[in-house]
């Protein structure tokens, strides 16, 4: 299994419990300095509960048996105490959700300074001074002074890391440290946590980007139902897989992709003319004409922060263009008008389990239980899932809730924001493919936003490329 002999950190046998059963089985694997892992595999395979296992922050009804060996300490026997004191000091965790990781009621400036004044105890006026640098360094130089709720995913994104690098850790687990980025932000952030290794820090990573793994090189783990199915040297894992799992993960990357463009079925569902929006001095997009028409799939793919989400609001009547009109199909409820969120975790009632939330959405709408449960079979989503609180299912799994709660309401235009985000290249096709399925059956309009180009050409009539330079469209 490649355990090294003096590793800094070494997982053994590592098991999680949950009251129904095992749910990750007998996990191994070590790291040393100059010698990262990473974890790949499908939503919900136990990839993040392996690094909560580590952090000692695992769900409540979860636990944790075998053994974590952090610099000849067993973390597993130390009280929650002595663990949290350990956090953002000798262990740091990136968490896959920054929309949890963010206090909302803060800057983003004093967020990343606090970690300096209050953990490293330095003085207000440095403390302020590196948490700049600690911006800079993620390029949100700009977004000092922004609310989390002020900036897109991918921006909050760039905030949670940013407030890693200040931790200065000895172990950094970083859990989807890239997911909503674009390329070229993707491989910054990447190069960072190689130049992270390269200064003796131990690096963790949990991705669904191959890309990524492949980048920071090391180990790869790849995970499949609670289990490790392979591991191995990257440069051996990826160019001669031996699990048929992982033969089909590195197979399903979008750039191998067959493009499957749908052509519209029916008239304008929704369209924007003349379009405009600027956040202070900064123009997002100016004279922007937009439409979609049922059955058609178009795409917007640009670089994070290039107003991509703020497009789909307009268009949603959720917030106002400063010039421009939006026409939508004159009749229609709306209802019929939907929305996934880049942050699915912002849509889902904390408190209330995934069945109770369905459940009433049937009531209320008069639909039948009958149609969740061809969803769940469609979009390959557990029943055993329902009875759980959104932050017990994996970000992939609540993503695809999220799309069955859309779909269950019959969109005429479904705006989908990210909408594959956290999925594993095998997922992402599964759903996309789905999705696909559902616009020729039952011919939405979908404008589907993302950051990987190599999707939006593949799947679309129409891409359009909404970056600092204004929209540039082309079709397909």
């Amino acid at each position: 299994m490649n355990i090294q002999a003096n590793p800094d950190l070494s997982i053994a046998a590592l098991s999680i419990d949950s009251p129904e059963g095992r749910i990750v089985s007998d996990i191994s694997l070590a790291l040393g300095r100059g010698r990262p892992v990473t974890l790949l595999g499908e939503s919900g395979s136990g990839k993040s509960l392996v690094a909560q296992a580590i952090m000692g922050n695992l769900p409540p009804g979860l636990h944790a048996t075998g053994r974590v060996v952090f610099k000849g300490t067993d973390l597993l026997t130390e009280t929650p105490a002595q663990r949290r004191r350990r956090w953002g000091r000798s262990i740091c965790l990136l968490p896959q959700e920054p929309w949890l990781a963010l206090d909302p009621t803060m800057r983003v400036l004093p967020q990343v300074a606090e970690i300096h004044r209050f953990v490293k105890e330095k003085d207000a006026a440095r403390s302020n001074a590196l948490a700049k640098e600690n911006l800079a360094g993620v390029s949100l130089a700009h977004a000092g002074a922004l609310y989390p709720f002020q900036m897109s995913g991918g921006m909050g994104q760039r905030a949670a890391i940013a407030m890693a690098h200040a931790a200065d850790s000895e172990l950094l687990i970083a859990d989807e440290p890239t997911k909503g980025l674009d390329t070229v932000l993707r491989d910054s952030v990447t190069a960072r946590l190689k130049r992270e290794v390269e200064a003796g820090r131990l690096l963790l990573t949990i991705t669904h980007d191959v890309a990524v793994a492949r980048a920071l090189g090391g180990m790869i783990g790849v995970m499949l139902d609670g289990r490790m199915v392979e591991h191995a040297p990257a440069e051996k894992l990826l160019e001669a897989p031996e699990h048929a799992y992982t033969k089909a993960l590195l197979a399903a990357e979008p750039a191998k992709w067959e493009p499957q463009a749908s052509a519209a079925s029916g008239e304008v569902v929704l369209a924007g003319r003349g379009l405009a929006k600027r956040y202070d001095r900064r123009s997002l997009f100016s004279d922007l004409d937009i439409s979609v028409a049922a059955g058609e799939i178009v795409s917007i793919f640009g670089p994070s922060g290039c107003g991509k989400t703020t497009l789909g609001s307009i268009l949603l009547g959720l917030s106002p263009p400063d010039a421009g009109v939006v026409e939508r199909r004159a009749g229609m409820s709306p209802l019929r008008f939907q929305k996934l969120y880049q942050d699915p975790p912002a849509a889902f009632a904390p408190h209330q389990t995934i069945r109770k939330g369905l459940t009433d959405l049937v009531r209320l709408h008069a639909k039948e239980w009958t149609a969740v449960e061809r969803l769940l079979d469609r979009l390959r989503l557990p029943e055993t899932l329902l009875d759980r609180l959104p932050s017990q299912v994996s970000g992939g799994e609540l993503q695809r809730f999220a799309l069955l709660r859309a779909l269950l309401l019959d969109p005429a235009f479904l705006f989908a924001d990210e909408a594959t985000s956290r999925l594993d290249p095998v997922s992402q096709k599964e759903v996309i493919t789905f999705l696909q399925e559902i616009v020729r059956e039952t011919g939405p309009a979908v404008l589907f936003v993302t950051h990987d180009r190599d999707i939006a050409e593949n799947i679309s009539a129409r891409a359009i490329n909404l970056d600092n330079k204004g929209p540039l469209e082309t079709a397909h």
